[in-house]
């Protein structure tokens, strides 16, 4: 089998997906090849919920973010219920928050205020008042404009509508290699080979193996195991939330979230061992004793002897800066470092936009170097 299409896009994660999403928008036909089935857990994808945390304070990630409300906004309310959950994200601590300069709390409630994005500093009894669930040692930040992606919908939702728009969605397809030419990218897959003008990578953990070749930065691939604890009163409401903690107080910043049906999510951010995504062991063990001691000291409201590990990736990049770049005809999204879902459809965006312009650019602190 050999055809000819103008995009295709490697990888049917929600990077993959988005991308082929915003590239149907603007009236092209993507064919997107995924490796794995639909609904597989060896990737980044998976899973009901991922937060949308909205506490940045560098522009760049807070210009992708206004880009990717813009899509999720897009894609409604399947199933009766809209894609963001906007429960509201409550942060709190000493400690420097994600982002490139590790900015404190006034600085995020500044920043946020200075685009129209609800913020309110909470001081004394109040942040408890409101969340009984949990425990405040200081001032606390909440936004109403954040809370959870309802994930596994929102990826129904971007396939649905890339074949509405006449692209195409090929599970269980995997790419065997390409190679690059002056007409076009030639894409070998075990059924047969693709000639593509642009080829758009979204390949997460594989990045570095796909793109062998290409001056990516050192990617590092972990395997991370938050938990979902039970509510001890399901009566008590429940934000999504960041703990940006002293360095050296616990292995890493905290963050969680509800997810209906499961409890709540909680988990240190990047402190998984090193994994081949090949030969991932799906070992749930190394923090868990940590995290449990930490919902007894820090979230009163959770059972801490309830805890239902999860296994998930990060693909990092050293400064957790994203990759969104070209290098000639290949287009490539990587190294979302564990907080790149919320931003999705503004990555899809920006992709898109690269693949169809050779002039375009991501902002600086996105592109290769």
């Amino acid at each position: 089998m050999s055809e000819r299409v103008p995009f295709v896009v490697v990888g049917g994660g929600v990077m993959g997906l988005a991308t082929a999403w915003a590239l149907t928008r603007r009236g092209e036909r993507p064919l997107v090849l995924e490796q794995f089935a639909r609904g597989h857990t060896h990737g980044a994808s998976h899973g009901a919920t991922r937060n949308f945390n909205n506490a940045y304070a560098d522009e760049h990630y807070l210009d992708l973010l206004a880009l990717a409300r813009d899509g999720w906004d897009a894609l409604g309310a399947p199933g009766g219920e809209p894609v963001l959950r906007l429960h509201g994200l409550v942060s709190h601590g000493d400690g420097a928050a994600l982002g490139g300069t590790g900015a404190g709390l006034i600085e995020i409630h500044d920043q946020l205020r200075h685009r129209g994005i609800p913020a309110e500093l909470l001081d004394g009894a109040e942040p408890s008042r409101r969340w009984p669930g949990m425990r405040f040692e200081d001032t606390a930040l909440f936004s109403a404009d954040a809370g959870v992606a309802r994930a596994s919908a929102a990826l129904q939702q971007m396939e649905r509508r890339i074949v509405e728009g006449d692209g195409e969605v090929r599970w269980q397809t995997p790419v065997l290699r390409f190679e690059q030419h002056a007409d076009g990218v030639i894409v070998h897959t075990p059924a047969g080979t693709v000639l593509a003008d642009i080829v758009i990578v979204t390949v997460g953990a594989w990045t570095s193996s796909v793109l062998d070749g290409i001056p990516l930065p050192r990617l590092r691939v972990t395997e991370e195991s938050p938990a979902h604890f039970t509510p001890r009163d399901p009566a008590h409401a429940w934000p999504s939330f960041n703990h940006f903690v002293a360095p050296g107080s616990w292995p890493a910043n905290v963050y969680g979230m509800p997810t209906p049906g499961e409890g709540v999510k909680v988990g240190f951010h990047s402190v998984g061992d090193v994994v081949d995504p090949d030969a991932r062991p799906f070992r749930m063990d190394k923090h868990a004793e940590a995290l449990a001691r930490y919902v007894r000291e820090w979230m009163p409201g959770l059972d801490a002897d309830t805890a239902s590990p999860i296994s998930c990736t990060y693909t990092s990049t050293p400064d957790e800066a994203f990759v969104l770049d070209r290098v000639g005809r290949i287009v490539v999204g990587a190294g979302f470092s564990g907080q790149g879902f919320k931003f999705a459809p503004g990555v899809g965006t920006v992709l898109a936009g690269l693949a169809l312009d050779p002039d375009a650019r991501a902002a600086q602190a996105f592109r290769l170097r």
